[in-house]
This record gives C-alpha cells, structure tokens and sequence, in this order.
C-alpha cells in the first residue's frame, strides 16, 4: 500500500488515522494540538512535525480540518502540502468546504503534479469510529481507483459523484436533506406531544411508515455540532448557482432554536 499523511485528528480525522494504522497502512499524521497527535502515536501513527514533514513522505494525504480558509492555509500556504509533496501525490480534501476552494488547490497544485480529490465524509462520528464512512467524491475517476485501497479501512462506501468540486456538492445535498428532516421532525414531534401522543410511540409507529429515515431513528444520538456552517455552505453555494432556498432559510433559523437537550427532553415520557 502507499503511505498515507493524514492533516487533522478530530472527530473524524483521528478514527480515519487509526483505522489505517490498524490495517498495516503506514500513516503519518499532523495536528497543530500535539496532544492529539500524542494519542494517535500511540495507536500506531506516525507524528509528523510539520505539514510538510508529513507531505514530503506521503502518496496520500488526507485533508480533515474545519474550514475553507484551514484547507487554504495547509495546502497552499507557506510550508503548506504543496510546498512538499512529490509529483504523482494525491490530495483528497475531506474537509466541508465549497468547490471553489477544491477547485483552487487544484490549480496550485496542477503545476506540481500533485492530483486533487474532494472527497467528502458523511455519516457522522459515530461511522468514523465504525470505520463506514460514507465517501462522496469528485474529480478524476483515475485517480480514485488508485487511491481506493487506503480508502477501504475507514469507509464503507465511496461513491464518484463526477468532476471536482462534486463530492462537495453530494455533501451538501446531503446536509440539506438532513438539516430539513430534523427541523421538520423535531417540530413535528413537538406537536404530536403538545396533543398528548408519547413522542416515543409516536417515532415507533412513523418509523414503520413512509417518513421513515435514520436522521429520525438515531436523533438522540446526533451532536447537532455543525448545522451552522453546513446551512451557510448551501447557501453561499446556492447564490453562485442563482438558485433559492427557502426550506433551507427555514431549517436554518429553526436550527437555531433545537438543541441536543431539547431532542432528549422529547423522549423523557418512558
């Protein structure tokens, strides 16, 4: 197998890193909190002290940090993957970011010979640490089929979406779908409540039905941590492509009123 580097060991990173380490997969990896980077070399990665340390002696690296402007900053930036990486590397940005920032590593890293992937993570943490990710993908359909085999020990599915910038695009499909349902269900749920239905009961029996989903299966498991900036990335999408959002607008603001609490406070009848 290649060498993989892996750039940020959060919630998702870190399961990613350990999981190719367990399956013989030499993996490097960089965090700017050393502590984490500690706790995954005893795990079996490998620390790298700088992102190009790690870049200069990888065919992989594997982008997981929190914003566009972090995947900038470690691609592109001084010091950055780009700075390091050998011809023939492959940069997946795993990171939720928008197409545009995959499409401008790319450009900085064409001249390089450095291929880029945008290869976005669904499925949540609890996935991460199951080893089934679900993996959407863009760009060159060639170069995911070489980099599937250190894909295999952290995902259950990879799905090639079509050009870069198209796994990015799957992401957020699939955040707007999810913010939706959980807005409309909590809301839902709140009203079967208020007319004196056990919300309990009430997910058992919609769960048989036609509106069941996972999203409300697992609801009281979810960390609701990112809605904000999943919501802001559809939107800010959404407005390049002139396109309107009003269900979005209002999972939005109704996002803003639900929280973890409020979703186990649902569920306290029983």
């Amino acid at each position: 197998m290649k060498t993989v580097g892996l750039i940020g060991l959060g919630a998702m990173g870190r399961p990613a890193a350990e999981l190719l380490a367990a399956a013989g997969v030499r993996t490097h990896c960089y965090d700017a909190d050393r502590a984490a980077v500690e706790r995954a070399a005893e795990r079996g990665v490998r620390p790298a002290a700088s992102v190009a340390e790690l870049a200069a002696v990888s065919d992989v690296v594997l982008v997981m940090v929190p914003t566009d402007e972090d995947v900038l900053d470690v691609c592109t930036g001084g010091g950055g993957v780009l700075s390091a990486a050998r011809a023939g590397t492959v940069v997946l940005v795993c990171s939720s970011v928008t197409p545009a920032t995959c499409r401008e590593v790319a450009r900085a890293a064409s001249p390089r010979g450095v291929d880029v992937l945008d290869a976005a993570l669904t499925g949540g943490v609890r996935a991460a640490e199951a080893g089934a990710i679900n993996l959407l993908v863009g760009g060159d359909e060639h170069v995911l089929d070489a980099v599937r085999p250190e894909l295999a020990p952290w995902t259950g599915t990879v799905h090639h979406l079509g050009p870069l910038g198209s796994g990015q695009v799957g992401k957020t499909v699939n955040n707007l779908c999810h913010w939706g349902q959980l807005a409309a269900i909590v809301e839902a749920l709140r009203l079967g409540d208020a007319l004196g239905v056990a919300p309990e009961k009430l997910r058992a029996a919609v769960l048989d039905g036609p509106a069941a989903s996972r999203t409300l299966a697992e609801m009281e498991l979810m960390r609701l941590t990112w809605h904000r900036k999943d919501l802001a990335n559809a939107a800010r999408m959404a407005a390049e492509a002139n396109q309107a959002l009003p269900v979005a607008a209002t999972a939005r603001e109704a996002m803003e009123h639900i929280t973890v609490e409020d979703i186990a406070t649902l569920y306290r009848h029983e």
